[in-house]
């Protein structure tokens, strides 16, 4: 009988990660302060002492050449890689190796070569990180063809999501929000995998479809509950992974609904919640009865005072009325 038990976010993902680190002697964890630390938020605690260093590697601060080892390490078949970029604000010391060499590289060789890579980022406000520490810049990753994207919200998607990316043979950027380290929720102990592309219907509704990511679902879904008091059925549809994304779920809750609001903490141009706006009105024009609603961050940087901090968070009022005017 399957062991199920409430563990956070961050235990799931380290459960993750010392399955297949078992599993598979390519498979190593690299990174800043991912050995003796056990990683800044604890999610490779204890990989070091079980593994050693050859496999539990602490890098310089140097993020283009770790990641770039990192890629040429899975392109030639010599590792799995799972490497820790600390704060997805840093991507761009790094893009480099990401968007023309690992999203590109299967392509380029007519798919004979293989990039199982994993480039594990933290993403997101809320702890007074300020500008430079708390973006959410899923938007440029899953701009790039090549790369697959997952962005999980529960501590049991997390862990079935990183066991299947790391199983993955191309590259994947693998969004944990910082706020969300800690939550609790029920994890089976033995190990199982949730398939990339399979969205998650966390609330069913039918009157409103709300599309949100990571901490954004918990916000919705306490919006939705909130609103089942007075007669008003939402379904909130977490996509858990933006590339492969799964249109088909999406696409037939508005069709059911007719009503669409996105909820995103991230910059509202060309972003992943305009992409889903898109997606809406040109394959379920015919069924929306109103117009698509966006939630997002505003387009300034993110804020270090805790005050004006919380304000640049879509929050639970804004769903809320994102909601009653699609109404």
């Amino acid at each position: 009988m399957a062991v199920v038990r409430e563990i956070t976010f961050a235990q799931a993902l380290n459960e993750a990660l010392d399955y297949e680190m078992s599993k598979d002697p390519k498979v190593v964890v690299m990174g800043e302060d991912v050995g003796q630390y056990g990683g800044i938020f604890g999610v490779t605690k204890g990989l070091l002492e079980k593994y050693g260093e050859e496999r539990v590697r602490d890098t310089p601060i140097a993020e283009s050449g770790f990641i770039g080892t990192g890629v040429g390490a899975a392109a030639s078949g010599l590792l799995r890689p799972v490497v820790e970029l600390m704060f997805i604000d840093f991507l761009g010391v790094a893009y480099d190796q990401i968007y023309n060499q690992a999203a590109k590289i299967r392509y380029m060789f007519g798919g004979k070569a293989k990039i199982p890579i994993v480039i594990r980022t933290v993403s997101g406000a809320g702890a007074s990180a300020a500008a430079q520490h708390s973006q959410s810049l899923h938007a440029l990753f899953v701009h790039v063809p090549g790369l697959k994207v997952v962005y999980p919200s529960t501590p049991y998607d997390a862990k079935g999501l990183l066991i299947s990316s790391i199983e993955d043979d191309d590259p994947v950027v693998f969004i944990e929000h910082k706020m969300l380290y800690g939550v609790k929720g029920p994890v089976p102990e033995e190990p199982y995998s949730i398939p990339l592309g399979e969205a998650d219907i966390k609330k069913e509704g039918k009157d409103v479809t709300v599309v949100a990511t990571a901490l954004m679902v918990y916000r919705a879904l306490e919006v939705a509950e909130k609103l089942e008091e007075e007669g008003i059925s939402v379904e909130v549809i977490d996509p858990r992974s933006l590339v492969p994304l799964d249109e088909e779920t999406i696409l037939n809750s508005i069709k059911k609904t007719g009503r669409l609001v996105i909820v995103d903490e991230a910059y509202p141009r060309c972003s992943f919640a305009t992409d889903i706006a898109a997606l809406a009105v040109s394959k379920a024009f015919d069924s929306l009865k109103a117009p698509v609603k966006l939630v997002t961050a505003p387009s300034t940087p993110v804020p270090f005072s805790p005050a004006l901090e919380k304000e640049w968070v879509p929050s639970t009022e804004k769903i809320e009325t994102a909601i009653r005017e699609v109404l």
